[in-house]
């Protein structure tokens, strides 16, 4: 894995100057370090050697006590500085997460699992902080600030710079051995995060239905055996990054002590003056300090490197083709032409080649045997989902071709499975038109048979809540309220689903009202609904069947 993913400096602007900023601090703290180690040897030396006394030295004590007041402000401001830049950062790549998602449809968000993004979004996110506020900018001056005080000894005492410039390697060498352990071992444990993440939100979305069948102690110990996985490979990293820890820590000590026994030896022996053997004594860990505060920082942010290429990989996975034509305000024909999509998994057609047109003030059922893809059709239409072959066209505008936001601001959508929001029911209305009045909510909730519905009422996640007929007919409201607002194209998958037959004829006759002047496409099962529509295309499974259009819908 590389040490600084080139795609992060990319994506996040604000990155490359951060480290610039902190590269020019640290190199601003070293010569701080140094200035204190010269000025400290200086004084000892003046001490001990020549006897001056305080005011003698006193220059000297100003001039460090600055020294150390400038080195602790810097340290201040690289601080402050990595925590503003490392938000920036966070927020650019989890916008540009949204936005993926967003503009690539959810038929590109169905191949990545919930649980997988959730993570990424949130915890992978907040493990940025380590990875991007210490280890980038502690690896720039690891590689800037270690050869320079090995270059400073050299300068003052060659033999202990000899003795720097064998061993460093050495530290270096076992640093990037114990990283690249830990970093596999980092790896493992980010996927088993993942894959616990994943089966813990599998289980709670179905909880009720495994309640009935039985299957929730199965799946109690399913989730304890992934539980148990990801402790385990957690606490073989924390294994792994103690034990090199301790390693680097060893070999820095054995290092500094080699350079502080040889000059010890040859201070006694008279070969070396005091002040340089200070100025080297106290420039020798510094030399070793950056590697240490870099392989400490390299295990804490490891798991946020791992989830940073992910997220780097997942913003770079190629996006689907964007139109940029703009719809007609008003359209005069929508025509499915020649529509077929493949499986995921095979060359296998969903269904045949489809052709045909909608009019206006008429309800058209899509119908056909469960599977056969008619809400995959649905899906097509609304620009979720590329056809391997054919088209839809709105008047001459194919679906490929037009912008996103114009195709979708002509359609009312109601999916076979409605989402709600945690909030109230007039907020879940009110997706479709966020600057509906009250009483437009109020009459759309009307026509979707809710008067029993109070729209102040609170409702859960995806109205866990409510029962079945009720979400079904709070997600009509919310497409009627569309409608209202402008939409033409009615996209209906099963609207009385879950409905009980007064209430079933109470929304068909909603959707007849809404009908006029508009195109409406009506994914149906049911008699009532089937019987309801003015006219049917029907979807074989794998079986060709021709419908003709009419020239007014072709023109």
């Amino acid at each position: 894995m590389r040490a600084i993913d080139p795609r992060l400096l990319r994506r996040a602007r604000s990155s490359s100057g951060f480290l610039l900023v902190c590269v020019v601090i640290g190199l601003a703290i070293a010569a701080c370090v140094f200035g204190q180690a010269v000025t400290l040897a200086m004084g000892i030396s003046r001490v001990f050697l020549g006897g001056a006394d305080f005011h003698g030295i006193s220059i000297l004590l100003v001039l460090l006590a600055g020294l150390t007041l400038m080195r602790a402000a810097l340290s201040y401001l690289h601080e402050t500085a990595a925590a503003r830049a490392t938000a920036v950062v966070k927020s650019q790549l989890r916008q540009g997460l949204m936005c993926r998602f967003v503009d690539a449809g959810p038929s590109w968000s169905s191949e990545h699992r919930t649980g997988e993004i959730t993570q990424l979004a949130t915890r992978g996110l907040d493990a940025l902080d380590a990875y991007f506020s210490r280890y980038l900018p502690q690896l720039v001056l690891t590689a800037i600030i270690s050869p320079l005080f090995v270059v400073v000894v050299w300068a003052t005492d060659w033999i202990s710079g000899v003795v720097l410039l064998l061993t460093l390697p050495i530290v270096l060498l076992f640093m990037v051995l114990a990283g690249l352990s830990a970093q596999r071992r980092t790896n493992d444990r980010w996927r088993a995060l993942e894959r616990m993440s994943n089966h813990f939100l599998d289980v709670a979305e179905g909880l009720t239905t495994l309640r009935v069948f039985g299957r929730a102690r199965a799946q109690r110990r399913a989730v304890q055996s992934v539980t148990h996985e990801y402790r385990r490979t957690t606490m073989t990293v924390l294994r792994v990054s103690f034990l090199s820890s301790f390693v680097l820590e060893l070999f820095a000590s054995l290092s500094v002590a080699i350079v502080a026994v040889q000059v010890g030896l040859r201070l006694i022996g008279g070969s070396i003056e005091l002040e340089a053997a200070l100025i080297v004594l106290l420039l020798a860990p510094e030399a070793f300090q950056p590697l240490r505060t870099l392989g400490a920082s390299y295990h804490a942010a490891a798991e946020g490197r791992s989830a940073t290429e992910k997220i780097l990989d997942i913003l770079d996975e190629p996006a689907p083709p964007l139109g940029t034509r703009i719809t007609p305000s008003a359209v005069e024909f929508v025509a499915v032409q020649d529509v077929t999509v493949h499986r995921a998994d095979a060359s296998i057609a969903t269904f045949a080649p489809t052709s045909f047109g909608l009019r206006r003030s008429e309800v058209v059922a899509l119908v056909g045997p469960s599977g056969c893809g008619k809400s995959t059709l649905l899906s097509v239409m609304l620009g979720f989902l590329e056809p391997f072959a054919g088209t839809v066209r709105m008047d001459g505008v194919s679906v490929a071709e037009a912008d996103r936001q114009s195709w979708l601001g002509h359609i009312a959508w109601m999916p076979q499975r409605p989402t709600l929001v945690a909030g109230t029911v007039a907020g879940n209305v009110r997706l479709g038109a966020p600057d509906a009045t009250d009483t437009e909510v109020a009459a759309a909730l009307a026509k979707a048979a809710c008067k029993g519905l109070d729209p102040r009422r609170p409702i859960a996640q995806n109205g866990a809540d409510l029962s079945a007929g009720e979400r079904q007919r709070i997600a009509l409201a919310r497409c009627f309220l569309r409608t209202e607002r402008g939409a033409d194209l009615l996209l209906l998958d099963e609207p009385t689903a879950h409905l009980d037959a007064p209430t079933e004829l109470h929304a068909l006759g909603a959707i007849r009202q809404l009908s006029v002047g508009r195109f409406v496409l009506m994914v149906a099962h049911r008699p009532a609904a089937i019987d309801f529509a003015d006219r049917t295309v029907e979807l074989g499974a794998g079986i060709p069947e021709e419908r003709p259009m009419t020239s007014a819908a072709l023109s």
